[in-house]
């Protein structure tokens, strides 16, 4: 830019600085389709900021394909002088991590299983209904995946009517607080790790859920509906002035 417009690269940078711009950086978004998006944001919204009596709240997914790494050498400690390192080429394992966020209280509920289908999805039911108070009822908030709307959970779900699903929007994830804690799981644990085989990544992410519940961390959400529509109006503004 500073040699086309003619000026110096600190001229360029002072005028991007002046103006607040970053064009270096960048962020990703999508809006919503779903045509029934208000109705789920307002049912998970209130779950949140207003949860049922006599009633768990539990964010639900599934982190699939985890890809651990192992190294393929060891890596070199932390010392003065010089950070820690490991190399840059690994081999991959991976399994997939079903979990449920309780928003009460932070803890965990959670087990890895080779494969991602409803038949895992309704084994991983019955753990949640194995290790929850039977007197409660269970409010489960889930994505759109077709494995959580098979016809053998929904007949499952009938069985069992202390279990009520709430969907997120389409293209709405990040409606749901247990991918915060998902990220917590990799930041601290996966990506900075080396596992040999499957079973030492299951058993690491396994102890991380024992130390999470010993001492959990709370996700609180703050954001009311209409400060989460005004912003998504903004962005619908700002992409309709492009065109």
């Amino acid at each position: 830019m500073a040699k086309v417009q003619g000026l110096s690269e600190a001229s360029v940078r002072r005028i991007w600085k002046q103006h607040n711009l970053k064009p270096h950086l960048t962020k990703t978004f999508k809006l919503s389709r779903d045509p029934r998006f208000i109705e789920k944001l307002q049912d998970i919204v209130g779950l949140y900021m207003n949860p049922p009596e006599k009633a768990l709240v539990l964010c639900m997914d599934e982190k699939s394909q985890i890809q651990a790494l192992d190294r393929t050498q060891p890596g070199l400690p932390m010392k003065p002088g010089r950070c820690g390192t490991f190399t840059h080429d690994y081999k991959r394992h991976g399994t997939t991590l079903f979990a449920a966020l309780n928003i009460l209280d932070g803890k965990v509920i959670g087990d890895c299983m080779p494969r991602h289908r409803h038949q895992e999805f309704i084994r991983f039911l019955k753990k949640i209904d194995q290790e929850t108070p039977a007197r409660l009822n269970l409010h489960i908030i889930v994505d759109n995946y077709s494995a959580h709307k098979h016809a053998r959970v929904r007949s499952w779900l009938k069985r069992h009517p202390r279990f009520h699903m709430h969907f997120t929007p389409t293209s709405g994830s990040w409606c749901n607080l247990v991918e915060r804690w998902f990220g917590h799981l990799t930041q601290k644990r996966i990506r900075r790790g080396s596992f040999h085989n499957v079973k030492a990544l299951i058993e690491a992410i396994l102890d991380y859920i024992d130390n999470n519940n010993q001492n959990p961390h709370v996700f609180v959400w703050t954001a009311p509906v209409d400060k989460i529509m005004n912003k998504i109006a903004k962005c619908k503004e700002a992409l309709d002035a492009l065109h």
